[in-house]
């Protein structure tokens, strides 16, 4: 059976073509399309005073590499229409007599105009400004101290520093945002790719009517799934090494855990993903259906509930319940985890058994649905 539903593959040379390209592409154009990292952040200023303090303290953006300096205007009136055709993000307006007033003690307000139509990127863009203000909020306060109070530079920092911080990133020590979601991206592919090639090659016996040769043949139901489905999760076995291939080799991303059992939960996945594709089709009759209804179920709730772009503990309360339901979920964090965490099963144990009974279930369902005398 087996034997005979590969041939049928690979007969069809643009659907085999399909099965090992399709899930390639999706992590090409994903890896490179779906950065999340807000850096180069184009600005203009409007420096109303010209002086060597305002100086200074633009000069903090322009060396940062958050920021892309992109020219100062000669007035706020500017301002509008650098942000409207999308030329600057962001604005940063300095007042008249901005170093007067900082070298007699007064306060001066300076003015930063963000663009909002991002709301993620804004509120990224507001903290790299702040942290840009308050560094040189420190600085002053430090010379201050060091010339009214006779200190050197460096007790003066101290002395306005009295808490410490030390941040240390763990696990993506360079806070990449590639690092996070290419490892999704194997789950997002499989996810995706191993149902529609499962539905759609099973759909196919369907409409061709050589189904009928399988329900006149003594092959048991077991027999017939068994065989239908190996071929799909071969082809999928395949693509998940060459999914890791693409992202340790062509995105970078570091591997730090076992090899051995990220292979063996992503076939375990696989399982997993072709049985929904078995069930879809042994509920449809024809392939557009088993299209339609397979990227609705695989796709939808994979984009939004598997951690792929936004953490599943950011979510609210109802929406982890629904995260909870779909296996996307489970295989993310063993992804990542192997990935980037070299964790192993003491810690991922609990998502490699919810994908063990999901692979029951669905399996279970479609033997259950699958009968060699369908209603005519």
């Amino acid at each position: 059976m087996s034997s005979k539903e590969w041939r049928e593959v690979t007969r069809d040379r643009m659907f085999l073509l399909l099965a090992f390209c399709m899930p390639a592409v999706w992590m090409f154009v994903f890896g490179y399309g779906l950065v999340l990292d807000v850096e180069d952040i184009s600005f203009v200023v409007v420096d109303r005073d010209h002086s060597s303090l305002s100086r200074d303290y633009l000069y903090r953006f322009y060396q940062s590499r958050y920021f892309s300096f992109q020219g100062e205007l000669a007035g706020e009136g500017e301002a509008d229409a650098w942000l409207q055709s999308g030329k600057a993000r962001a604005v940063i307006i300095l007042p008249e007599k901005f170093q007067e007033r900082l070298l007699s003690g007064q306060s001066a307000d300076v003015q930063t105009l963000i663009d909002g139509t991002f709301p993620l990127r804004a509120d990224i863009t507001k903290g790299y400004v702040i942290a840009i203000n308050n560094a040189f909020n420190m600085e002053l306060l430090a010379d201050h101290l060091g010339r009214t109070g006779g200190l050197s530079r460096d007790e003066a920092i101290r002395r306005t520093r009295p808490l410490g911080l030390e941040v240390r990133y763990l696990y993506n020590e360079e806070v990449r945002s590639t690092w996070s979601t290419v490892p999704a991206l194997i789950m997002f592919s499989l996810m995706v790719s191993s149902p529609l090639l499962t539905a759609l090659g099973l759909v196919r016996e369907k409409e061709t009517g050589s189904i009928y040769n399988i329900y006149s043949a003594t092959v048991s139901r077991m027999e017939f799934l068994v065989g239908k489905l190996v071929p799909y999760v071969m082809i999928s076995a395949v693509n998940v090494v060459l999914l890791w291939l693409m992202a340790v080799f062509l995105f970078a991303v570091p591997f730090k855990g076992s090899l051995l059992l990220f292979m063996a939960t992503s076939v375990l996945f696989v399982l997993t993903s072709t049985g929904i594709g078995l069930v879809v089709s042994l509920l449809v009759s024809t392939q557009q259906a088993a299209l339609i209804i397979t990227v609705v179920v695989s796709t939808v709730p994979t984009i939004l509930y598997s951690g792929l772009i936004v953490p599943v503990s950011s979510l609210g309360s109802a929406s982890q319940v629904q995260a909870h339901l779909f296996p996307g979920m489970y295989y993310t964090n063993i992804v990542r985890g192997t990935f980037l965490k070299n964790v192993g099963p003491t810690v991922l144990w609990t998502d490699v058994l919810a994908l063990a009974v999901y692979a029951a279930v669905l399996g279970t369902i479609g033997y259950r649905l699958f009968t060699k005398r369908p209603n005519v």
